[in-house]
């Protein structure tokens, strides 16, 4: 695999949701509450993990096991989706511990353990990062 428009815009989009969707987790905490730091991050962290779960649709991979080039990881495409319509949800109903639990549930699943995977030898981050896409491993 190598890097293409889509992986880059997919890599983009998810790095910044990993780097900001703390900053929109921890606004609301604490004895100093910031509403309004944590609505804006929170709609950053939204919409970067939009185009991160819309843009791996396009990204296919044949080499590990896969159907139809996609991958386990691409259930996390519609786990996303469904995640980020239910926290909203929640919140349009006043339910904002559900809200609370789901976003913080959605950021641990796919942004931490998804991005874990990414780094797994066998992946095109993995590689990178271990040099051996560079030839230095």
């Amino acid at each position: 695999m190598q890097m293409t428009p889509i992986i880059a815009v997919h890599m983009t989009a998810a790095l910044g949701a990993l780097v900001t969707g703390p900053v929109a987790l921890w606004a609301r905490r604490g004895l100093k509450q910031q509403p309004k730091l944590h609505r804006a991050f929170g709609y950053a962290w939204v919409t970067l993990m939009v185009v991160t779960a819309a843009s791996a649709v396009f990204i296919r991979d044949f080499s590990l096991p896969n159907l139809a080039g996609y991958t386990p990881i691409h259930l996390l495409v519609p786990v996303t989706f469904a995640g980020l319509f239910g926290a909203f949800w929640s919140l349009a109903r006043g339910n904002v511990a559900r809200h609370r639990f789901i976003m913080q549930r959605l950021y641990f699943g796919a942004c931490i353990v998804a991005g874990g995977f990414t780094l797994l030898p066998q992946r095109y981050l993995g590689q990178l990062v271990s040099g051996q896409w560079l030839g230095l491993a």
